[in-house]
């Protein structure tokens, strides 16, 4: 298996794709569905949520945060997580763009 050259794509397939690796963990979007609920969550209350050790949730929290999808805030000792809803709309229409595709050709497949 060849190595990927992402300079064969364009900026919308590159920033779906970094949007969907983001999400392509169910534990993450276990995090995302809490933070949603919860409009804003304290690192401590996502452990107490997940099935997951302090330091698995932390790696979730940082993929998560590398492409923007949330952001934290410090607040003495700890990290008060949320969605960022620029981010997280940019994302929301990027994967609406690519399902609606699928109505405007109408294609049949096999």
């Amino acid at each position: 298996m060849g190595t990927t050259k992402n300079t064969d794509y364009g900026l919308q397939e590159l920033s779906l794709a970094k949007f969907a690796k983001a999400i392509s963990h169910p534990a993450r979007v276990a995090i995302i569905n809490l933070l949603l609920k919860k409009q804003a969550c304290v690192c401590g209350d996502i452990v107490d949520e997940l099935p997951l050790s302090q330091s698995t949730v932390s790696q979730h929290l940082k993929a998560l945060k590398e492409v923007g999808l949330i952001k934290g805030d410090i607040e003495g000792a700890s990290v008060c997580y949320c969605i960022d809803e620029k981010v997280w709309n940019s994302a929301q229409q990027q994967l609406n763009q690519l399902f609606e595709k699928l109505n405007v050709n109408n294609t049949k497949c096999c």
